[in-house]
């Protein structure tokens, strides 16, 4: 059964091409949860297989993430903090998320929008400070580019060896996506479920605290 899920995920992405690569990837970088690597891997599989170009994967993935990062760095810089955390939760970004990327921007500033992209967790939210704090929307493109392409650059490579040793290693390659998705549905649930009163906790705090100030 897992086999025959993981082969729906690579024809899935052959039968969308370029543009649903685009898609997806614009979705892992803005605030949905959906894992880069269920796009990028089977792209790299098929690009090994001649069924799509390597550079055209590279480009749609990158160019995704780009537009996903540009999204939430738009939220930011024209909605401004206090409203991003009143209303993440709608759009699956907890309060405690947004405190861990303010933390890394902070702590690293602009160059934390390249190094960003290549940590799960941060990758997705690091946009939102950048935004927030008014970041340069040049210097924000280009290492949010830069950041994106190695990380999709490497999930290519990845699928792209896989397919190149298919006979081989095919069972990896199952089990990685499947465990990948299956991961990603896992931790989404638990988190959410766990971190609900959390949520309310800390907007309830928030309101209080601007209430004391007023």
């Amino acid at each position: 059964m897992l086999e025959e899920f993981v082969n729906w995920i690579v024809e899935l992405v052959g039968a969308m091409g370029y543009l649903g690569i685009f898609i997806m990837m614009f979705l892992e970088s803005s605030f949905f949860p959906f894992p880069s690597e269920v796009a990028m891997i089977p792209a790299g599989y098929l690009a090994s297989k001649g069924e799509m170009s390597l550079i055209g994967a590279f480009l749609a993935g990158a160019g995704g993430s780009l537009a996903g990062a540009l999204f939430n760095y738009v939220l930011g810089h024209k909605l401004g903090r206090p409203f991003i955390v009143k209303y993440g939760k709608y759009i699956f970004l907890k309060p405690q998320s947004i405190e861990k990327v303010e933390s890394f921007f902070e702590k690293y500033g602009p160059a934390s929008t390249f190094w960003g992209r290549l940590l799960p967790g941060i990758r997705q939210y690091i946009s939102l400070p950048a935004g927030i704090g008014k970041m340069p929307l040049a210097a924000f493109s280009i290492y949010t580019f830069l950041g994106a392409g190695i990380w999709c650059a490497v999930l290519l490579a990845m699928g792209y060896i896989f397919g190149e040793h298919e006979e081989q290693i095919k069972p990896v390659l199952h089990y990685l996506i499947g465990g990948i998705i299956v991961m990603v549905i896992g931790v989404f649930y638990y988190y959410r479920r766990k971190n609900k009163k959390a949520e309310k906790r800390f907007i309830e705090e928030l309101d209080s605290s601007d209430k004391l100030k007023r």
